[in-house]
């Protein structure tokens, strides 16, 4: 079984994702499906998919207009959220720190949290990329977490940019990935893979080993290109 997640990114609508529901339902997989959409299309009921946020405030509650907390999130039905998302890091400034946190504060709500690492392009090219995702699990990971998190490996310089890692470039930061986490006692903890999945190559990347699924940009909004996704792999 894989782990097939959509990020809507700010994009769609309400009615959108009812309507994606739908298409979803009739679809057979064993794979778990979650959609991590804007907050305000969080509460649309569905039995076939998970519903996520793509953020989450590092601070629980008070005077912080316009954060969402982890409470507030997990308090629509949603069950998952995204945290340390490589546009949060670029364009926030997010560091590894913000992002345990908010991590942390999810897993205290109750919500599962998908915390993303990877690399720049111009980390790949002073050849910083083992370090960059080693330092990425080991600094974003909440120290006194157990179970119940997923990690997503996004090489940040292929994301929009319609460009994939080779084979092997996938399978040597999904192995650095699994051996960090199995350190930190965390072994069996399910990472992904995100940057530029369609539905051409989503097989080909699910069956490099230690890929346990995939985070999926802009093939998770239209039914035609996800469906295929998440079909995919049995």
């Amino acid at each position: 079984m894989k782990i097939i997640a959509g990020n809507w990114k700010m994009n769609g609508t309400r009615t959108g994702l009812e309507t994606m529901v739908r298409d979803l339902s009739s679809v057979e997989t064993e794979n778990t499906v979650i959609l991590c959409v804007p907050f305000t299309m969080l509460g649309v009921k569905s039995d076939c998919v998970a519903l996520g946020a793509q953020d989450v405030s590092r601070h629980t509650h008070g005077a912080y207009t316009g954060e969402v907390s982890a409470q507030m999130v997990a308090d629509t039905g949603a069950k998952y959220v995204i945290v340390g998302h490589s546009e949060r890091r670029q364009y926030h400034h997010e560091t590894n720190s913000i992002v345990r946190d908010k991590a942390s504060n999810a897993l205290a709500n109750g919500l599962i949290p998908i915390i993303c690492v990877g690399e720049t392009m111009d980390e790949k090219q002073a050849g910083k990329t083992m370090a960059v995702i080693e330092s990425g699990v080991r600094e974003s990971v909440p120290s006194d977490v157990n179970t119940d998190i997923i990690i997503a490996y996004e090489p940040r310089w292929a994301i929009g940019a319609g460009l994939t890692p080779t084979a092997a470039e996938i399978a040597d930061a999904h192995a650095l990935i699994a051996k960090t986490l199995a350190d930190m006692g965390l072994a069996g903890t399910p990472v992904l893979y995100g940057a530029s999945v369609k539905g051409n190559n989503a097989a080909e990347i699910m069956s490099i080993p230690n890929v346990d699924g995939v985070l999926v940009g802009g093939a998770s909004l239209k039914s035609d290109d996800f469906i295929p996704i998440i079909t995919s792999v049995k």
